[in-house]
């Protein structure tokens, strides 16, 4: 008899084997334009740092300084960047056109070096030798960005591999039209993955035009936890308001923006929030982690954890040794979590309770003087240093450093209540990673859930939390958590 693994992903057991086969080919996030061309301004930085290096070395008659001329170099490679972002070269559309792009890198790049050479110290040179010499260097990059640039970037977006996924909620004629629509539009970026609905037969066909329908609205969910995809287009009759309504109800726990097709006319489907009275009738809910958030949060978590770790790592050995003299068995355990739009995680912990009584699935909830409580166990988890192992997969991304505490896949009370039957709104706390410290804990709430108004403060915290993020709150929840951990009433 087969024995399932605790730390499966459920949510591919509520899926129909179509929706859990198209997922199986989406595990992988699209490639972010702005990822591209952030990729692209730094390949140019480091070849205008070459530049304006070789040009300074080639004009310098005098004695050569290599490493304050590397100074200069960045400097001029910075300036020059500076320059073609503000020329707007690093637009994703004209990376894709060198003949079109080719006069401004030219203007913008020339420009910026022959001021720096012309204005360097230990340069000496006359006019027509340093023009020449600027004309010659600017052949670098425009080689690069005609014979290699251009290329793959046409090739990255021939290929799909930065169109947005999106899936509807609807296949009947709205879907049809949606679909034509985003045909029509050359400049379309949205790519239309797959359909769900209730309804079958002539009202909901199992293909519309090439769009496969591959299940149910319930297998929405778990699609779109295990599938990378980046919206949700609600293709229904617009007299269908009642099944809007219960259709928003169901999917805002998702970490997607869900638009009506009926009201985006151009079919473009942008998240750009509007000023103080303009409708914005097609986004019905904003996805609250895209990309940008996701890059700032991520480049946050990796500095300050590595940091951390790096600081840490005596008092990790110290903790390592206690738990081993404490009592048999190894120093870390694995415990499954709900994560990031109710993913299940697997997170590390310095083990706390006795090897035979460890709990990785987190069923049973901790209680003052719990028997299966190791004595070195009680300090670390009444101190939280229990925690500090999530520092590793704050770097492997399971968690972040900040945000709603992981709770387990199937979380209940004290009294065995489940925490998603006491608080409507429990699941839409897993709309941002969850963190190893958050806006709840330096409230004093921590600890084991023993009752739903205990449970309906932490929920309320961590949606305040999540409406409000930002890098600066982060940042002041992080200096707070020290201070908070003083407080042991709930921690036991």
């Amino acid at each position: 008899m087969r024995v399932p693994d605790p730390f499966a992903d459920p949510d591919t057991l509520n899926m129909s084997p179509a929706a859990s086969s198209l997922a199986g080919q989406f595990q992988r996030a699209r490639l972010s334009r702005e990822g591209i061309i952030f990729a692209i301004a730094m390949l140019d930085w480091g070849v205008f740092a070459l530049m304006a290096w070789f040009g300074a070395y080639g004009l310098t008659p005098a004695e050569f300084a290599p490493l304050e001329t590397a100074g200069f170099a960045l400097l001029t490679g910075t300036a020059m960047v500076a320059a073609l972002y503000l020329l707007r070269v690093y637009r994703f559309d004209l990376l894709q056109k060198p003949l079109a792009l080719l006069p401004r890198l030219l203007i913008g790049a020339g420009m910026i070096l022959a001021l720096a050479l012309a204005f360097h110290p230990g340069v000496q040179a006359p006019p027509m030798i340093l023009a020449l010499t600027v004309m010659g260097l600017c052949l670098l990059p425009a080689a690069l960005h005609c014979a290699v640039i251009a290329p793959a970037v046409n090739w990255i977006t021939g290929t799909g591999l930065t169109d947005r996924r999106a899936v509807l909620l609807g296949g009947g004629a709205p879907a049809r039209e949606l679909i034509e629509g985003l045909r029509r539009n050359r400049e379309n970026t949205l790519r239309i993955c797959a359909i769900f609905d209730d309804r079958g037969g002539e009202r909901s066909p199992d293909m519309v035009l090439d769009v496969p329908k591959i299940g149910r609205f319930d297998d929405l969910l778990g699609f779109a936890r295990n599938a990378q995809v980046d919206m949700v287009i609600i293709a229904l009759p617009i007299e269908a308001t009642d099944r809007i309504a219960f259709l928003m109800e169901r999917f805002k726990v998702l970490p997607l923006p869900v638009h009506l097709a009926q009201y985006s006319k151009d079919y473009a489907f942008n998240d750009t929030v509007l000023a103080p009275g303009q409708a914005r009738l097609s986004l019905l809910e904003q996805g609250s982690f895209g990309m940008k958030r996701r890059v700032l949060k991520r480049l946050f978590d990796m500095s300050f954890a590595s940091l951390a770790l790096l600081l840490l790592a005596p008092l990790f050995a110290l903790i390592a040794l206690a738990i081993r003299l404490d009592s048999p068995g190894p120093v870390f355990f694995r415990q499954l979590r709900s994560g990031f739009n109710e993913r299940p995680i697997s997170v590390l912990k310095f083990r706390s309770m006795h090897l035979a009584n460890c709990d990785p699935t987190a069923k049973k909830i901790v209680t003052k003087g719990d028997p299966r409580v190791t004595r070195i166990g009680g300090f670390l988890r009444r101190s939280s240093l229990d925690e500090l192992p999530q520092l590793i997969n704050v770097l492997r991304g399971d968690l972040s450093l900040v945000g709603p505490r992981p709770h387990a896949i199937d979380a209940r009370t004290g009294e065995k209540e489940a925490f998603c039957d006491l608080v409507a709104d429990y699941s839409a706390r897993h709309r941002l990673p969850p963190g190893i410290t958050g806006w709840a804990q330096i409230h004093g709430l921590r600890g084991g859930i023993q009752d739903p108004e205990a449970l309906r403060r932490r929920v309320a915290h961590d949606l305040w939390y999540i409406e409000n993020w930002s890098t600066w709150l982060d940042l002041r929840i992080l200096l707070a958590t020290p201070i908070a951990l003083f407080d042991t009433r709930n921690a036991y």
